[in-house]
């Protein structure tokens, strides 16, 4: 033991031993048992990766989300510990006087010991879940404290090399988000929508109604953003069944409508918006939000300092015609439209999440649509034809074939329509698509330009998607766009 301090003399080696001998000596009942197991169940990240699988299976998309940042935390950590933390410290491991055998490992680490990996990859997942859904964070924390202690239990780390691992692990999540954040904001530029002019500032939120889908998972954060920037703001939660009432009944008597959610609600909300003639706020509360990064905006921050300050742009609005409703009003989109394939996979994966979860759901579906599905036989402006996709982007989207990125603008007022014809297999059919140029023509792959499509003769049951959601399509409908259609709050 003496030659092992020689190497970290001072106080506070003398002090790091000393508590590490406490430790040993304290016997707490029932620990013998568990936190032997406990550390060992953390070997590898087996722990946490089990735990980000279990939340991807039965979380929500926000959970899901979560859980993504969780393990990229742990990985960043677990890099940054194993690759220069030990190997630059080269810390020996303690001599194990005092550690009663029962507690012990049966096979001991090789590596140095500061700082501990177990520590760095617990807090980490952890914090970077917690970031996320601190409820789901404050749920693994005491798994996370009890791993770490477990390695002082042990034997085989001193105290500070379990604070110095726990500490990086939480540093790791917050670089981890500030480098989700700044993917976001080099995602989300602005584009050249036209200026609306005249529209409300509420520096206040007076005059502002926001459904918060409490579904997404984010409606604590917005609600705090909300109180602190707009404090006269109503703000009103719900889900499911709840929702699109509540959107009607907000933007009938709301000077602006707010909305946070994903992309589904946010085109719900855009719907009731078009139909009262009023302005829309959207707080991003989605997994990938596409509209609201598409048009500039990163989080609740953005689109509050748009409402003081009375910013907003004029977007365009993708229409189909009749829609899903049994009135036959038409149906809206703000992103993209489409049948065929995708709309398939949607339907399939809609029906088997809430049974065996979004990610094994969507393997699930794709592997069923590859397998099985037939192309539409369809008209497209009067011309008989078997596709296997029909997508149409409400303006320009970057990317080639069928599976495009993302818009420079949402307010160009025409569609982005592609096409990947029927014949042979689904999958080659598809990849084939994808490597064709973005306004190619060739037996596989079509794309242009339009104002305006009609579409006939589409078979009874047909699938639909718009922005997310799943319908049934009619036998005959009419795409098109409504330029400068919704004004949406945006800083300038």
């Amino acid at each position: 033991m003496v030659d092992q301090e020689l190497t970290w003399t001072g106080a506070f080696a003398r002090w790091d031993r000393r508590l590490f001998d406490a430790v040993a000596r304290r016997h707490w009942p029932g620990a013998d048992r568990v936190l032997p197991r406990l550390g060992r169940a953390a070997n590898h990240g087996v722990l946490w990766g089990g735990a980000a699988a279990a939340i991807a299976v039965f979380g929500s998309a926000g959970a899901r989300k979560a859980a993504l940042r969780g393990a990229a935390s742990l990985a960043l950590a677990s890099s940054a510990i194993n690759t220069v933390g030990k190997w630059s410290v080269r810390r020996p491991r303690p001599l194990l006087e005092g550690v009663p055998a029962v507690r012990q490992l049966a096979v001991q680490p090789q590596t140095t010991s500061f700082p501990s990996g177990h520590s760095a990859s617990a807090f980490a997942f952890t914090a970077g879940l917690a970031l996320e859904a601190p409820a789901l964070g404050a749920v693994l924390a005491p798994v996370a404290a009890s791993v770490a202690f477990s390695r002082v239990y042990t034997g085989v780390h001193y105290p500070s090399d379990v604070v110095a691992g726990a500490a990086l692990g939480v540093a790791a999540a917050f670089v981890v988000r500030r480098l989700a954040r700044d993917v976001q904001e080099a995602r989300a530029v602005p584009g050249d929508e036209p200026k609306a002019i005249g529209v409300p500032a509420l520096p206040d939120g007076a005059g502002l109604t926001v459904v918060v889908n409490t579904g997404s998972g984010t409606s604590a954060a917005v609600r705090d953003v909300l109180r602190t920037r707009l404090p006269k703001a109503e703000v009103v939660e719900c889900e499911g069944a709840d929702l699109l009432p509540a959107l009607a009944d907000a933007a009938s008597r709301a000077t602006v409508l707010g909305v946070c959610g994903g992309d589904g609600t946010v085109n719900a909300a855009a719907t009731a918006a078009l139909r009262a003639g009023v302005p829309l706020a959207v707080f991003p509360g989605g997994t990938l939000n596409h509209f609201a990064l598409d048009l500039g905006l990163i989080g609740p921050e953005s689109t509050c300092e748009a409402l003081e300050h009375g910013e907003a742009v004029h977007v365009g609005v993708g229409r189909f015609s009749p829609g899903p409703g049994p009135d036959g009003e038409p149906g809206y989109f703000l992103n993209n439209f489409s049948i065929g394939a995708y709309p398939e996979l949607l339907r399939h994966r809609l029906r088997w999440a809430p049974r065996i979860g979004g990610g094994p759901a969507a393997l699930l579906a794709a592997w069923k649509v590859l397998r099985a599905e037939r192309p539409v036989r369809l008209s497209l402006a009067g011309r008989p034809r078997s596709v296997w996709l029909l997508f149409a982007g409400n303006g320009t989207y970057h990317g080639t074939g069928p599976t495009p990125g993302r818009r420079d603008s949402v307010g160009e007022g025409f569609l982005d329509l592609r096409v990947v014809y029927g014949g042979g297999r689904p999958g080659p059919r598809l990849l084939a698509a994808a490597f064709a140029g973005p306004l190619s023509r060739s037996p596989v792959h079509a794309a242009t330009h339009l104002r305006s499509l009609r579409v006939g003769a589409v078979p009874k049951g047909t699938p639909l998607a718009y922005d997310g959601e799943y319908a049934k399509a009619s036998s005959e409908l009419v795409l098109d766009t409504l330029p400068r259609a919704l004004t949406v709050y945006r800083p300038l």
